[in-house]
């Protein structure tokens, strides 16, 4: 399947990287050169796509003014299409390769590689494992193809940066038979948590851990560089509250509903993928901005954010009894970036450790947001995934060049 091992390792051609970064409803994008560094030549995204509110924003490096479109998107591929339009009306260099974040490959994909026809097939199998992301990736996949004839397009992982776990954190508490079959924690935010690393000057410490908050939420035991423990498991579901989200969940629950109230697979997956998190709890809305907004009045959604921050907490003292303690703490993602409380209310539980944060620091994020004093240093940076994308289809068919040009001298 023409797998490829994450690596930006290859020779220093530059090459124009266009990254593809797709939601339900939602497609990140960014056209990058990329070499020896990675240059952002224009960065947008399309939202609300197949919704009344669609937009569409792209900012450029070339000083144009930035485009603001409210015109409808109907479907993913509207998305695509508008894209190829924003690159042609910009003269910007054509991509020499697309690049797709993919939330879950499944137990046969968990490394980066060029997408050809046996991938595809692959990643139609693995639907099951992330139905509210791979569906989407798929579409952009195939609009991507049809769109840029003749460019190579990249799958990359979220489940990657994970794909060596220990086996203490890999393998789940089943039946070892299911186990072998791919039933086991994978991971996910791999290509954001790449992207910490990468952003932390002289290297990552010894003992790190992610705390990626925004509609989805995880968090990561980092050892050197190398992921060893992460909360969300099989599928992007369990772990910390999301904002429609269970996370963790005794499984004896949804036994009980299938049992007792007639729950078959559809409606389970309804449940805690769409229908649970801060939503459930709330009855409100699943992002922590309207339930900030709505506490001071609607006891429901003052549980719902106090909840959310207790769960983020408790994976982050899990985090830190795998690492035998914790020399840094990185918030990222929309909620990590940009809620202060939140991050304030969730390293106050963490005081215990002797975590202490800087309030005014906090308020600006303006790192470190920890005080001088504490045990523990906290920080707050952004999640570039789409960067990462670009390095790694980049390396990808740098690789796949090279490796045609062996062949064709041999």
């Amino acid at each position: 399947m023409n797998a490829v091992a994450p690596s930006t390792d290859g020779p220093a051609a530059e090459l124009t990287v266009l990254a593809l970064n797709s939601g339900s409803s939602s497609l990140k994008f960014g056209l990058y050169r990329v070499g020896a560094a990675v240059e952002a030549l224009i960065s947008g995204e399309a939202g609300a796509i197949g919704e009344p509110g669609a937009r569409f924003r792209a900012e450029l490096s070339d000083g144009a003014a930035p485009v603001d479109d409210r015109a409808p998107i109907p479907g993913q591929g509207d998305a695509v299409v508008r894209i190829g339009r924003l690159l042609a009306q910009s003269r910007m260099p054509a991509p020499d390769i697309v690049g797709h974040r993919i939330v879950h490959g499944g137990p046969a994909l968990r490394r980066h590689c060029l997408i050809e026809a046996s991938v595809l097939r692959t990643l139609e199998a693995a639907t099951a494992f992330a139905p509210l992301h791979t569906p989407a990736a798929l579409s952009v996949i195939h609009f991507a193809q049809t769109h840029f004839p003749g460019v190579p397009q990249a799958a990359c992982f979220d489940t990657a940066f994970h794909a060596d776990m220990p086996d203490i954190a890999r393998v789940l508490p089943i039946a070892r038979e299911l186990g072998a079959a791919g039933v086991q924690r994978y991971g996910f935010h791999g290509l954001s948590c790449e992207s910490i690393v990468r952003q932390l000057e002289g290297g990552p410490p010894e003992r790190l851990i992610i705390a990626h908050l925004g509609a989805g939420a995880s968090v990561t035991a980092v050892r050197s560089g190398k992921s060893i423990d992460t909360s969300m498991g099989l599928t992007p579901t369990g772990g910390v509250i999301m904002g429609t989200r269970c996370g963790d969940l005794d499984p004896g629950v949804l036994v009980y509903l299938m049992r007792e109230r007639g729950f078959d697979a559809a409606m389970i997956e309804d449940l805690v993928d769409r229908r649970s998190g801060l939503l459930g709890v709330s009855g409100l809305s699943g992002d922590m901005r309207t339930l900030d907004e709505a506490s001071a009045s609607d006891p429901a959604a003052a549980l719902a954010v106090e909840m959310f921050r207790a769960s983020v907490a408790k994976q982050v003292a899990g985090m830190i009894t795998v690492l035998g303690g914790a020399d840094l703490i990185v918030f990222t993602g929309g909620v990590g970036e940009n809620d202060e409380a939140s991050r304030a209310a969730i390293c106050a539980r963490l005081a215990w450790i002797g975590v202490t944060l800087d309030a005014a620091r906090n308020a600006s994020a303006a790192n470190p947001i920890s005080q001088a004093g504490s045990r523990c240093a906290v920080l707050v940076l952004p999640s570039r995934e789409d960067e990462e994308i670009a390095r790694h289809a980049r390396a990808l068919l740098a690789q796949s060049t090279c490796s045609a040009a062996v062949a064709q001298g041999q």
